[in-house]
């Protein structure tokens, strides 16, 4: 089924999947592209920065664009507004990405009709990194699991 909204199908798109373009990654630590990025980085992906503003990010050659890419690119994983994402759609298809992720908040009907249209998986409105660390068991990352049980005040 080309739009994946379940368990069983993510697993399946984070398990085959392990080169991720990040479309609008951003070099600021602080924003949530460069966050989610690392984390998969982290975890063994490999990260392809797209965004012409920069000329590498994460210790990643960056590229302009999608079609700039000259490796096979498992997952698109878009950062960028809604409005941008149709043809953000057709460049995954004319690279022969496997999946178009789009991240939380992000939903395009059009782009994901292109998308399947083309043979790729569809992600709507998800966090890979959120979805990673849920299915995949990475919810200890950055201490969210302390591994520390107390019920002590601190003195």
């Amino acid at each position: 089924m080309p739009i994946v909204d379940d368990i069983a199908g993510l697993r399946r798109i984070l398990t085959q999947h392990r080169t991720i373009a990040v479309v609008g990654l951003s070099a600021q630590w602080h924003r949530p592209s460069y966050f989610a990025a690392k984390y998969m980085q982290d975890h063994g992906y490999r990260i392809l920065p797209v965004n012409p503003n920069y000329s590498d990010v994460l210790g990643q050659k960056c590229f302009p664009s999608l079609t700039a890419i000259t490796e096979p690119v498992g997952i698109v994983d878009c950062f960028r507004r809604a409005s941008e994402m149709v043809p953000i759609a057709r460049d995954a298809v004319a690279i022969g990405a496997k999946v178009l992720w789009m991240q939380l908040g992000i939903r395009s009907d059009e782009a994901a009709s292109i998308a399947v249209a083309g043979g790729l998986d569809v992600v709507s409105d998800r966090c890979v990194k959120i979805e990673h660390a849920r299915i995949m068991g990475g919810l200890n990352w950055v201490g969210v699991n302390t591994g520390v049980v107390s019920a002590r005040r601190g003195i």
